[in-house]
């Protein structure tokens, strides 16, 4: 009697076991199928995603040669706008085509060097305080500053994990369930990619400490339209780079 009653027992519990696991939650129900996939497949996805949207509003901080930004970016194929701040200073770009557009305060420019390798000074500065200062295409900061304007240049940048891919935990961002893909377990950074919709990478912690950016508003159009004439002041041929 005993004997039977333990197997009636184990036979239950065998049974309430399957059904529970049959109750439990696919985590990729419902979803793209992203999921399921192997770490360099999603890692493929996700690029081909953000190459291909036409706009993207990134924000986060970067690390870049010793120095932290804090950007708030709206990037679209033909330009972008937003700001972006450093230990130093805090300025707004604008770029419309090849036209790029600088915009920072008095505190900014006082510290500034003139063409003449000289501090600009106060009256200068307060000029330029609050305007827009078109970059000149020849200048040397052009391609710097242009390059926090650029959808193509700055995702390049960001998207890159480091070693060996492997898949990691799903979960949500912004409300987005998402699947992890990491590089060289952790340390080469990690990103989340969308599992509702199309594989949009949502947000990346860059390798070795080197800043986490979020990725919001995939396709979502902004307008961009040149400072008003009264919005702008003219530099000169070359803008001053800081100390």
């Amino acid at each position: 009697m005993r004997t039977r009653n333990a197997v009636l027992v184990g036979t239950m519990c065998a049974g309430l076991a399957a059904a529970l696991a049959g109750c439990a939650e696919d985590p990729d129900a419902g979803t793209n199928g992203v999921g399921k996939l192997e770490a360099s497949a999603i890692a493929t996805k996700a690029r081909t995603a953000a190459e291909g949207a036409s706009a993207v509003h990134l924000t986060g901080n970067l690390v870049s040669r010793g120095h932290t930004y804090k950007l708030d970016m709206r990037l679209k194929k033909n330009g972008g706008s937003g700001k972006v701040a450093s230990e130093a200073s805090t300025f707004q770009l604008l770029r419309i085509g090849a036209d790029l557009y600088l915009k920072a305060d008095a505190a900014f420019w006082s510290h500034q060097k003139d063409q003449q390798g000289k501090q600009s000074g106060g009256s200068a500065a307060d000029k330029l305080d609050a305007k827009y200062v078109k970059v000149p295409s020849g200048d040397p900061s052009y391609k710097e500053l242009s390059g926090f304007t650029d959808k193509a240049v700055l995702l390049d940048g960001v998207l890159g994990l480091h070693g060996k891919l492997s898949r990691g935990d799903h979960g949500s961002v912004g409300g987005v369930r998402t699947i992890r893909i990491s590089g060289g377990g952790g340390d080469g950074g990690s990103l989340d990619v969308a599992l509702k919709g199309t594989p949009y990478p949502l947000r990346l912690q860059r390798a070795g400490g080197a800043g986490v950016v979020q990725l919001a508003e995939w396709d979502k159009d902004f307008a961009l339209a040149a400072p008003a004439k009264d919005q702008m002041v003219d530099y000169g041929r070359k803008i001053p780079r800081g100390n």
